[in-house]
């Protein structure tokens, strides 16, 4: 599509690890990606200057909750969402098929797409395939992605199947849904729940209708890590290599490494920055509460490894000393160090893998987490 390419630059030779590039309208995004998630129009805590500064290449914004607040075409009238946030790399939208998942009674669906009350106010709303892609293009996301259910874990084979098929089908709504082709792409999502031969089933009929890119939903909600690589072993090899691949919601600095040695390109994840605001930080030994009274004297960085702002700048005890008197500077500086630490974590891995050395990279990323330097 014109506005979009994705070029397979180098592979691990050990794995499937994939080194790309990804170029769209508003820029290139170098791959594997992490994309800090700002559901609202806004990265929790973070001004965009300062994620561009930690290395943000692009960014997810969610289609539900800007549709019920402020409006999509209220965003429209004033420009767009980069316009309006203030962020001029590329967009991603989730379609808002997750939150219609996480509504649980307050919705219901049917062939046409889904009837919920507003979690805002109780208002009676329609989400349609149709309405999830105008609200996105709307907005003017860079990539887009197509209606789906996000099923839940765990569920019957009868569920899944029926859902599966459903999402197939609303995937195909959505392709046709597009109303211009303005360089923005279109991702399917690949669904089937835990069952192996319904992954295989629905990323077969994925890549038969065609997509600019492709993510495997449902994964990462509630499963153990082990059924979601295996999820991951079994669709990925099916979609086709010229393409990006997207797995959505994942998730902790070991699934990331691991999605990546399977062939992922793209991640976002929630668990930086609110882990950052409940005072749980990221480092290269493991995690570390920045809360425990032990950090009380500690004049050292967070993490001596990292060479993050926060890091060169402020101490333990001083973190800790804002978290406890609930300083909202304690948010900011943690959502930072945060996003640094999985944002390098990736320019690492992209490194590693140019340089033919991915597997002694995940390898020694391994180690130094169960070296017990990690103080959880």
């Amino acid at each position: 599509m014109k506005g979009f390419r994705f070029e397979l630059l180098t592979q691990d030779s050990g794995s499937q690890a994939r080194r790309g590039r990804m170029t769209t309208r508003r820029g290139v995004v170098e791959t594997p990606v992490f994309m800090p998630v700002g559901t609202q129009g806004t990265v929790k805590a973070i001004l965009p200057e300062d994620l561009k500064a930690e290395g943000a290449q692009i960014i997810l914004a969610n289609t539900y909750h800007l549709f019920l607040r402020p409006g999509h075409e209220r965003i429209q009238r004033l420009g767009g969402l980069h316009s309006f946030m203030h962020w001029t790399g590329p967009i991603l939208t989730d379609s808002g098929g997750f939150q219609v998942f996480s509504l649980g009674k307050l919705c219901k669906i049917s062939e046409d797409g889904v009837r919920f009350q507003s979690h805002l106010d109780g208002s009676r709303q329609v989400l349609t395939p149709e309405v999830s892609i105008a609200v996105q293009e709307a907005l003017g996301a860079d990539i887009i992605m197509v209606f789906d259910e996000c099923i839940p874990y765990p569920s019957s084979r009868e569920y899944v199947a029926d859902s599966t098929a459903l999402s197939q089908r609303w995937a195909l709504r959505s392709k046709n849904a597009r109303s211009r082709r303005d360089g923005a792409a279109l991702f399917g999502i690949v669904q089937g729940g835990m069952y192996p031969d319904l992954r295989r089933q629905s990323a077969e009929a994925l890549v038969e209708i065609g997509f600019d890119g492709y993510a495997l939903g449902g994964l990462s909600v509630g499963e153990e890590a082990e059924r979601m690589y295996e999820m991951m072993d079994i669709a990925l090899p099916l979609l086709p290599q010229q393409c990006p691949r997207y797995v959505m919601g994942v998730g902790t600095p070991e699934n990331l490494i691991e999605g990546i040695a399977r062939g992922v390109d793209m991640f976002d994840c929630v668990m930086p920055t609110r882990n950052a605001r409940n005072g749980t930080l990221f480092t290269s030994f493991g995690k570390i509460s920045i809360k425990q009274a032990r950090y009380a004297d500690d004049n050292g960085p967070v993490d001596p490894a990292c060479g993050c702002y926060v890091c060169r700048n402020y101490s333990r005890a001083y973190l800790r000393h804002l978290y406890q008197s609930n300083e909202i500077l304690a948010s900011m500086l943690n959502t930072r160090h945060n996003l640094h630490y999985y944002l390098d974590l990736m320019r690492q891995a992209r490194l590693a893998i140019e340089q033919g050395r991915f597997g002694a990279f995940r390898a020694d990323f391994h180690r130094r987490r169960h070296d017990d330097g990690s103080q959880d």
